[in-house]
């Protein structure tokens, strides 16, 4: 009975391995495929990027023959489904062009080749595309060759000048306020030390008959009462 159990956690141990084992064998094949699978992808997709200046250069001259004459535009049409046809391809293999005027400017999708001063845009923000930018769906091919604008010097000047300005203190505000406000105490006082003085002086000088007789008049009236 010992050796029936112990041949049973025999069997266990055994059949736990070897799923074990069907399990990292099954994880290394789909490893290995999905790595052979990128490595399929970036091999084409960098091949590919070698033909965008060629899908760059059909544009640029398509876009010219449409002002040239009736026989150019006609040489343009065979032109014109050549690059229908390597458009395709890109599309095919999940590569497309993306759209950047008027974006704010990213290094993953943008290469600055001019920057230039500008108060009509925000800064950092492109104004025009020299070259298409192209992007599958887990990269970029080709990053997009583009303008972008900067502030202009006098406007950074403004902000400079603005930031330096001094800032005043709100606590120095209030100590201001209230010495301001201990002095106009102060001067209420003195004006009115000096109402007091100036009628006690002017009782001094008064004339001592003057005094007798409005002190007589006080007393006629109160008799009067």
């Amino acid at each position: 009975k010992d050796k029936k159990i112990k041949f049973q956690d025999e069997i266990s141990e055994l059949q736990n391995k070897y799923l074990l084992t069907l399990a990292e064998l099954e994880n290394t094949r789909k490893r290995m495929q999905k790595e052979k699978t990128e490595s399929l992808s970036f091999a084409i997709e960098n091949t590919i990027s070698e033909f965008l200046p060629l899908i760059d250069n059909f544009e640029n001259a398509l876009n010219f023959a449409n002002d040239s004459s009736e026989e150019v535009k006609n040489w343009a049409m065979g032109f014109q489904m050549i690059l229908s046809q390597l458009k395709d391809i890109l599309h095919n293999h999940g590569i497309v062009p993306y759209h950047s005027v008027g974006n704010n400017f990213d290094p993953h999708y943008h290469d600055a080749v001019e920057i230039v001063e500008s108060n009509d845009h925000a800064p950092g923000s492109i104004i025009e595309e020299l070259a298409k930018g192209y992007k599958s769906a887990t990269r970029v091919i080709r990053p997009a060759r583009v303008k972008v604008t900067k502030q202009t010097l006098e406007k950074n000047q403004d902000l400079e000048d603005k930031k330096n300005q001094p800032q005043i203190d709100e606590n120095e505000n209030i100590n201001q306020c209230i010495e301001d406000e201990n002095c106009c105490k102060k001067t209420e006082d003195e004006n009115s030390c000096r109402s007091e003085n100036d009628q006690d002086k002017d009782s001094m000088d008064q004339d001592p008959l003057d005094q007798d007789l409005k002190k007589s008049k006080d007393d006629n009236i109160k008799i009067n009462k």
